[in-house]
């Protein structure tokens, strides 16, 4: 597991110890940071179950200014902070051990958006359509921000949850990217 490209590109990160987390592979994440840009100026991304921090970490070394990491693992959490520090990012990054449906309240009550958030939660647990509807309703995303969800292919989320709408799915041999923006329609219901 490495840094893909950016200023950090090529550096090894450690893995969590044991197999409860499973990392992203480097060929689902290059098309998933293809997708997005490749590179960014600027912008606060979340890194919702984080695992190692591999997807934020990536994020930073090609241009986010911050980055969120949230995991509720003592391992992960451990993990993240060793990556952090081996690519020498600790003033861009913020570590909170918590699940992800109180980090998604904790950061509403700061008043948090972010540009890019990452959701990666473990595969067949049911956690998506919940973690995402709790992002839509405690407004964590900034306008013109999205949503990137990884998943297994056989598992369905709807195209519709909240005031975020899906914008594209992408398969990738047994995993699925899908990504949702904030719907513009919402927007306007609200604003009437």
């Amino acid at each position: 597991m490495r840094i893909i490209a950016g200023i950090k590109k090529g550096l090894k990160l450690k893995m969590v110890p044991g197999n409860h987390v499973r990392p992203t592979s480097d060929r689902v994440k290059e098309s998933m940071f293809q997708i997005l840009g490749p590179y960014f100026s600027g912008g606060i991304a979340l890194d919702l179950f984080a695992g190692s921090g591999q997807l934020g970490l990536e994020a930073l070394s090609r241009g986010m200014d911050q980055v969120f990491f949230v995991d509720n693992s003592a391992k992960s959490i451990q993990t993240i902070r060793q990556n952090i520090a081996l690519l020498g990012l600790e003033s861009k990054a913020n570590v909170l051990k918590m699940d992800a449906f109180y980090a998604c309240r904790f950061l509403a009550k700061k008043k948090q958006t972010f540009d890019y958030l990452f959701l990666d939660p473990p595969y067949h647990q049911k956690l998506i359509l919940p973690v995402l509807q709790a992002i839509s309703e405690e407004r964590l995303v900034s306008p013109m921000g999205r949503v990137i969800v990884e998943l297994s292919n056989n598992e369905t989320i709807p195209v519709k949850v909240g005031k975020l709408m899906k914008t594209m799915n992408r398969c990738y041999g047994s995993t699925s990217i899908v990504i949702y923006q904030e719907s513009i329609l919402g927007s306007k219901e609200e604003q009437n």
